[in-house]
């Protein structure tokens, strides 16, 4: 494995450049990378405080009962403040150790403007509507109302927040949101303000509290899962699983992306990241590196679907469609499965045709040694687990995080350290394995639970007392946590503008007229309606994060498609993929121009290739409107085990019609047929499955005539 990692390094050295060019790179793509320059004791306070908050976090959730009215504001004014102290008013070179005094004004008035709603809670709550003439203030015989003025200053500081960490786009969206609620609905300046700030239909609704509880706890999770090493030793098992194959490097990428990318949350981030490494090595395979950065940049926006994490926006739409996230979990799997075979299955018939090799096995992994390694994963299980069996995705994030800092510790460690260390995994797995008899009325009770994390707990600080490792690894703790409350300020600003489209569509009717437009352009077809939802999922993406893509699109254009006959469930993911796509589509292909920029090839090649790449994408969602039973709506065990076999049947002829090549080039009428006839296999049916099954049959056999022809010939 050292070996192996002398080897990513070279690789990155070599094609990349140095971290500080990942950097720059990471920095020009993703604007959360922007960050303002703190250095020595400044840094050290900074990092203590962002440990604070994702701290402050799991305890507001594990053990403080509070209303939500009061936590959602509290959680987004802490949020507005680390966001001015980390983020400066405009990119560029920054002075080191510096925060200008209006960035500390607007840091304190804005955390202000949302801390006073908690403060002031059983007041405002009391007065309704009749916020005006609550809180009122006379300056020169002129009546202000203070409520309402705090709302205009918190809205238009959240709106500035969200230009410097996530970007225009959604905010130019907010702003025509807001201006139909004025000028097209006909509302006041105090209704308006009303229900955006005051109610849980606007800022403070679903998408700021789901971010506050589960994604917050989750995307510390996978802060402290990044600590645990466990993504090189995801790509370590991708190398030693098909770094030998044909292209070996790109289905590297594809393999280790798609676990890496479930882990990040961020197709930029993860691109940037793994893509340091597997495209200079898919360059020197002999790919072209348009294709390299495609391959990545596809791969990595695939992780946002892979579950069992899948992101920010699956707990959304776990709250949204009013479906357990474990039944979420399931049901995403095969279209996760059949997203990633195309792109696998795209690098595979390129590599072919391109005559390349894979990697030589004496230089990838061995089996021998990444096996014992197994236990880095043990986070990823107990979280399944605990979220199939019933536990509050919350109460699963926080425990599956305890478990990474037990892992971390036994990686530390070599020999039969290592079976010491791993001690308090004994009453971590006795507590999860007997959850049921914690339960009240059981013998063991609730204080069974807190017993258990007690004695673990005890063991963890012995541990760290008895091993210098341990002892040196505290600081990392500390990352994993500061990583984490970073990571959440992003996220919690697009929820939070999520929250403004949501409030107005909620408050004016507009998603009504919506569902009354686009059936009537559709004129009551199914298709057209569906081409339109995924224009508008794509256009409204193009920058905008995934999360915030999917909250518009769930309050917008998911009631559409229900309204017109499809599951609810089936329509929500048609409008989470398409979200997700937008990474990928021209013009604003970030994640294909990240991947570009690495690989030094065309931004919109890039971008074309990662859209064909990332074909399944863009079918799936259609095959699930008109077949909902890809997502386990309302079938039978033999029936997915069918859709599976011919999917993955489909997938295959899609990539032959794609590239053009099996055994040989393919002709273009017979690509024509191939897409044709996968087309058909990905569609669940008898009839569409016969025949496709006939057609990308007889191409298969076709081709591997042909070439036996060609051979006997040479």
């Amino acid at each position: 494995m050292a070996e192996n990692e002398k080897l990513n390094n070279a690789a990155v050295n070599s094609d990349v450049g140095t971290m500080e060019d990942v950097d720059a790179i990471m920095k020009k793509y993703d604007r959360e990378s922007n960050t303002r320059i703190w250095e020595g004791t400044p840094r050290k306070i900074l990092r203590i405080l962002t440990a604070l908050f994702g701290i402050f976090l799991i305890v507001m959730n594990m053990w403080i009962k509070m209303d939500e009215r009061a936590r959602r504001p509290l959680f987004l004014g802490l949020v507005i403040i680390l966001v001015f102290i980390y983020y400066p008013i405009k990119k560029g070179s920054q002075k080191v150790n510096y925060m200008p005094w209006y960035d500390i004004v607007m840091a304190a008035v804005g955390a202000f403007c949302f801390f006073f709603y908690p403060l002031n809670l059983e007041k405002i709550v009391s007065a309704g509507t009749r916020i005006q003439k609550t809180f009122v203030v006379q300056i020169g015989g002129v009546s202000i109302p203070l409520l309402i003025v705090f709302a205009i200053i918190g809205t238009l500081i959240l709106v500035e927040c969200c230009r410097r960490v996530v970007g225009m786009p959604i905010i130019c969206v907010a702003t025509v949101f807001v201006l139909y609620a004025f000028f097209g609905a006909g509302k006041d300046l105090k209704t308006v303000m009303y229900n955006l700030f005051y109610t849980t239909t606007g800022i403070l609704g679903t998408p700021i509290g789901v971010c506050s509880t589960y994604i917050a706890l989750f995307v510390i999770f996978g802060a402290f899962l990044e600590a645990t090493g466990v993504a090189n030793f995801f790509i370590d098992c991708a190398n030693a699983l098909v770094g030998w194959a044909s292209g070996g490097p790109a289905k590297v990428a594809v393999v280790s992306s798609a676990l890496c990318g479930m882990v990040s949350g961020s197709s930029v981030g993860n691109t940037v990241t793994t893509g340091s490494v597997t495209i200079p090595m898919m360059k020197k395979t002999g790919y072209p590196p348009e294709f390299a950065g495609a391959v990545e940049a596809a791969s990595s926006t695939g992780g946002q679907i892979m579950p069992p994490i899948m992101g920010a926006a699956a707990f959304l739409m776990a709250e949204m469609v009013g479906v357990p996230y474990a039944k979420i979990i399931v049901r995403a799997i095969l279209p996760a499965f059949l997203y990633f075979l195309g792109i696998f299955l795209g690098v595979h018939f390129k590599a072919k045709k391109l005559g390349l090799k894979g990697l030589p096995r004496e230089e990838l992994p061995k089996w021998k040694i990444l096996l014992p390694q197994i236990y880095l994963i043990l986070p990823l299980v107990v979280l399944v687990y605990m979220i199939m069996i019933g536990f509050t995705m919350a109460t699963a994030a926080v425990y599956a995080t305890l478990y990474c800092v037990v892992v971390a510790m036994i990686s530390r460690e070599e020999g039969k350290k290592k079976l010491v260390m791993a001690i308090p995994l004994i009453p971590l797995l006795f507590m999860t394995l007997m959850s049921r008899s914690f339960e009240p009325g059981t013998f063991m009770g609730e204080k069974g639970s807190t017993l258990c994390l007690a004695i673990a707990f005890v063991l963890l600080v012995i541990n760290y007392a008895i091993s210098k490792p341990n002892v040196k690894s505290l600081p990392t703790i500390i990352d994993a946590f500061e990583n984490g409350g970073k990571n959440c300020l992003s996220v919690g600003i697009a929820c939070g503008m999520a929250g403004i489209i949501a409030g107005v569509v909620t408050m004016t009717g507009l998603g009504q007229v919506l569902i009354g437009a686009i059936v009537g352009l559709s004129n009551g077809h199914l298709i057209i309606a569906l081409v339109l939802t995924m224009l508008c999922c794509i256009v409204l993406g193009m920058g905008v994060p995934t999360t915030a893509n999917y909250c518009i699109m769930a309050t917008t254009c998911a009631p559409i498609l229900v309204q017109m006959g499809i599951p609810t469930v089936a329509a929500h993911f048609f409008v989470f993929y398409f979200g997700i796509v937008a990474d990928l589509t021209p013009p604003v292909a970030l994640a294909a121009y990240a991947g570009a920029a690495i690989a030094g090839a065309n931004p919109m090649k890039t971008a074309f290739n990662a859209t064909k790449l990332a074909i399944a994408a863009f079918i799936i969602p259609y095959i699930l409107a008109y077949n909902p039973a890809m997502v386990l709506v309302d079938t039978t065990v033999v029936e997915v085990v069918m859709i599976a076999i011919t999917s993955l049947i489909g997938m295959f002829g899609l990539g032959m019609a794609l590239e053009g090549y099996y055994r040989g080039s393919i002709p273009w009428y017979l690509r024509i047929l191939s897409a044709a006839g996968g087309l058909c296999l990905v569609d669940p049916g008898t009839v569409t499955d016969a025949i496709g099954i006939v057609v990308v049959g007889a191409i298969v056999v076709m081709q591997i005539l042909r070439a036996k022809k060609t051979l006997k010939a040479a």
